[in-house]
């Protein structure tokens, strides 16, 4: 696994329950704010037992995949933890988690040249 992987992994791992990230905003919280396609590539390689389902795309909206029933699973382990969907959308302005105090910020050299 490569470094900018575990450190999606981490970061996601302090996820609360009951509270959702962006994509992009994973991307900026670890110091590459043009990296949101490399999270969503990461998350599609994610361990087991990682809370993936508290990861959605920049309109709170749960993301198309090709395998719909993890769609579905998305939208039940979140409502499981009290996060309203509806229509495949959640008010972002309600549940979104703002970070951890300190993240550790990445420094490779591929990042800088996103």
């Amino acid at each position: 696994m490569n470094r900018f992987r575990g450190a999606v992994y981490r970061l996601v791992r302090t996820i609360p329950r009951g509270r959702v990230v962006t994509y992009g905003q994973i991307a900026a919280l670890l110091g590459a704010p043009r990296a949101a396609r490399a999270v969503g590539m990461a998350m599609r390689h994610c361990p087991a037992g990682l809370p993936w389902h508290r990861v959605v795309n920049a309109r709170g909206g749960i993301s198309l995949r090709g395998n719909v029933g993890s769609m579905l699973t998305q939208r039940i382990l979140l409502e499981q933890e009290g996060v309203r969907v509806r229509r495949g959308r959640l008010d972002l302005d309600r549940y979104r988690w703002t970070g951890a105090r300190e993240v550790r910020r990445l420094r490779l050299a591929a990042l800088d040249r996103l």
